[in-house]
């Protein structure tokens, strides 16, 4: 047999088998990326909404400035928080450098303008749609937003999930920040390319395969939801168009 059959064997093995190093990454991996979005997601929404009714001077400029950073390169992130948390950053005395909350700290800056601007994109579209009848029984615009992301939660669900997606796929932040310390800051990522340059493939392998079967899940449920959520429209519209047609006749 080649060496990626023997190494897929074995990584079926290492799974299989619940072994625990692998089982270890695997929860502290899904533990960051968790935290990290739980974090940025309850103000990225916040954030989103607010930026989706909100008019003032600028704000051209900082919608300009959000979507640049959704292209932010992850290390950049990392050098960043890196350089505060650093023993001679502002931020060095809460010794947080090469810890699980350095990580949660690279992955919720990261998502956080992914959910601000999916939010503030889905809540706008939502607000051309009924933000004038909100605005017409008195709405201020605090109000409008809660309701509007109320009315929306569904389509919110569907970013809260991918922002999940693209933190536990994070790579170079937390290879920064978090060191790759064996036990202590190894998520699935980074040990996928320490295990792959010390020429460990069956665990890189299994790693591999869990990271695709959590995107794989997170892309099934996303799809799940788009689909009930067409489901419940269609019949509440065909429920709504029947009702009209009773009150015609």
């Amino acid at each position: 047999m080649n060496t990626f059959t023997d190494s897929a064997i074995a990584a079926w093995h290492l799974l299989v088998s619940g072994d625990p190093v692998l089982l270890g990454i695997v929860g502290r991996s899904l533990a960051v990326s968790a935290t990290a979005c739980a974090l940025a997601c309850g103000l990225g929404l916040l954030l989103g909404a607010w930026l989706a009714v909100a008019r003032f001077a600028g704000r051209g400029l900082l919608l300009t400035l959000l979507n640049t950073l959704l292209a932010l390169p992850s290390v950049v992130v990392g050098l960043v928080i890196y350089l505060l948390l650093s023993r001679s950053g502002p931020l060095g005395f809460l010794g947080w450098l090469f810890s699980f909350k350095a990580m949660v700290l690279a992955q919720a800056l990261l998502v956080l303008p992914v959910v601000t601007a999916l939010t503030r994109q889905a809540i706008e579209d939502a607000d051309r749609a009924h933000g004038e009848q909100l605005r017409s029984l008195g709405a201020r615009s605090l109000a409008r937003a809660l309701l509007l992301v109320w009315d929306e939660r569904y389509a919110l669900i569907t970013v809260l999930i991918a922002a999940f997606g693209r933190a536990v796929s994070e790579v170079g932040a937390v290879m920064v920040v978090g060191g790759n310390i064996d036990g202590f800051t190894r998520v699935m990522t980074t040990a996928i390319a320490l295990e792959t340059s010390k020429g460990d493939l069956p665990l890189a392998l299994a790693l591999g395969l869990v990271l695709l079967g959590v995107v794989l899940l997170l892309n099934l449920a996303i799809s799940a939801l788009r689909g009930w959520r067409e489901r419940v429209d269609g019949g509440a519209a065909d429920a709504a168009g029947l009702r009209r047609m009773e009150a015609a006749s």
